[in-house]
């Protein structure tokens, strides 16, 4: 992991986790996070993905409203819709997740 792309975040969740799994059985979790910015009227929002037990852990541990930091990697995702578009969107690729417990 470069040192430059890593990146650490702490806010709420913005919706319950959601848990899927691969076709190879491996667990993926994906939530928003709401960072809030000191100045700044409206949070900034991040889209965080986990792998792993840790995935699994996260689904059964957190809701809406939770409060966590998330530390990992920015990675720039790129995909074609059906009509042929472009899109892109960025997402934090977490390698660790920790939650308030207050």
């Amino acid at each position: 992991m470069e040192g430059s792309n890593r990146v650490l975040i702490q806010g709420r969740l913005g919706q319950k986790p959601e848990l899927r799994y691969t076709a190879k059985r491996e667990a993926v979790c994906s939530f928003s996070v709401a960072e809030n910015i000191p100045d700044s009227e409206a949070p900034r929002w991040h889209k965080v993905v986990v792998w792993g037990r840790q995935a699994e852990l996260c689904s059964a541990q957190l809701d809406k409203g939770s409060q966590v930091f998330a530390r990992g990697r920015n990675v720039e995702c790129e995909f074609k819709t059906k009509e042929g578009a472009d899109k892109r969107y960025t997402e934090l690729r977490a390698d660790l997740i920790g939650i308030s417990m207050v």
